[in-house]
């Protein structure tokens, strides 16, 4: 009696070989896209620059941090990673000095490129409202 009976085909709600790492990215390129078009709509043109220069470098930054550790893990198993930190220290060098000249010619706002490269959370988030629902309401287990 302990059983619960799993009616729920999991062919039907599982996105094949996309995994969590291209949901999120996915999330974040919708996030970015529907805030830089209702900023268009309804925001000043600095904003809307902001929010598209944030968002740019959250995905530049998510990728680069992305391939970085892939490179790092890349070897045999057993062996301790090759994690460089100048790499780290670069990345943010050139999405700080990045913002730093946009900010200083006027092209954007300061919050709303924050609020850009804060994009990152709006997409963890929908991953785990999504994980939550199918956890919650179909039972699958992740």
């Amino acid at each position: 009696m302990s059983e619960i009976a799993n009616s729920v085909e999991n062919e039907v709600y599982s996105d094949g070989d996309d995994g969590a790492l291209e949901r999120i990215l996915r999330n974040m390129i919708i996030a970015v896209s529907f805030a830089v078009v209702a900023a268009a709509v309804f925001a000043p043109w600095r904003t809307t620059t902001g929010l598209l220069l944030g968002g740019i470098l959250a995905l530049f930054n998510h990728h680069w941090l992305r391939t970085s550790i892939a490179a790092a893990f890349k070897g045999e198993i057993g062996k301790r990673p090759r994690l460089k930190v100048w790499r780290y220290i670069v990345r943010y060098v050139v999405i700080g000095t990045t913002v730093f000249a946009a900010y200083r010619l006027n092209l954007v706002s300061l919050p709303a490129t924050i609020a850009g490269l804060s994009v990152f959370v709006v997409a963890i988030f929908a991953e785990a409202f999504r994980s939550f629902y199918f956890i919650m309401f179909h039972r699958e287990e992740y």
